[in-house]
């Protein structure tokens, strides 16, 4: 009776040392790599956003440009929101988001240009959509000044 004891205690330790190493890191790569890749979607929609044409209107195109640098900034506190656990982080995150969309609306406001209709922030993660390549869109001729 006692091997049998020692060797499921043995069987018990490999089982934590399994878990351990392999079971809590895959659950733990999960949230990062979804996390990665929305950052990463935020940067790439960000860059090519800002890649405007020029309008000869210093003050369009410096709005043209930050509005989309500001969306990404909002779109990657978003993520922080969806995944992180600090709490000192994510209120920054929620500042950067108001903050952000302040600014927007004011340059937007600036410009003469209409305000889009309002939306809550997604602080929970949403069932991934199907990925589909990204269409080029109306802002992604160079900028040429």
């Amino acid at each position: 009776m006692i091997g049998a004891r020692s060797h499921l205690g043995t069987v018990r330790a490999a089982l934590a040392v399994c878990v351990a190493t392999v079971w809590i890191p895959a659950h733990a790569e999960k949230p990062m790599a979804e996390f990665k890749a929305e950052n990463i979607a935020a940067m790439d929609k960000m860059m090519a956003g800002m890649a405007i044409k020029s309008s000869n209107d210093v003050d369009r195109d410096f709005a043209n440009m930050m509005i989309p640098h500001h969306q990404g900034a909002i779109d990657m506190a978003e993520a922080e929101l969806r995944h992180g656990h600090n709490e000192q982080l994510r209120r920054i995150a929620q500042e950067i988001i108001v903050e952000q969309q302040q600014e927007i609306a004011a340059m937007r406001l600036a410009l003469g240009d209409a305000l889009p209709a309002s939306i809550a922030a997604p602080t929970r993660p949403v069932a991934a959509a199907p990925t589909t390549p990204r269409q080029a869109g109306p802002r992604d001729a160079e900028y040429q000044p």
